[in-house]
């Protein structure tokens, strides 16, 4: 691999000319002072950050609310949207019935299991312990 060496070696090739940019032209002024159209903008601009810091933190709290009452078991509902409680008894306590009738049949089930082993085992002799 060749060296390098600064600069252009290669025919054909020329350096960019340097050229100096001229500086933009403006009014000098002190960095503290505000025109009356700055000073106008950046209250803008303060307002609009303000509005919608209020609005993200409007957001994060219902967010919190929905949470807490999603937590609870609280659904938010409007009273004439509201079915008669028994209807809404009969809706939410539904997988409480399936669960008590699952109960019982299992429950029933293994006393028959018993009532047959003790009628085999005690009362007819069949199986000796």
């Amino acid at each position: 691999m060749a060296k390098r060496i600064r600069g252009s070696s290669r025919p054909g090739q020329r350096r960019p000319t340097q050229r100096l940019a001229a500086p933009p032209q403006r009014p000098i002024r002190p960095s503290t002072q505000l025109t009356a159209e700055e000073e106008a903008r950046a209250a803008e601009l303060e307002a609009q950050i303000v509005a919608e810091e209020r609005a993200a933190e409007q957001a994060t709290r219902r967010g919190r609310e929905r949470a807490r009452d999603r937590d609870e078991g609280v659904t938010p509902v409007r009273g004439r949207d509201l079915p008669p409680l028994a209807v809404r008894a009969s809706q939410e306590y539904a997988y409480v019935r399936r669960d008590v009738l699952r109960i019982v049949r299992v429950g029933g089930g293994l006393l028959l299991i018993l009532a047959v082993l003790y009628v085999l085992i005690d009362v007819t002799r069949v199986i000796t312990l």
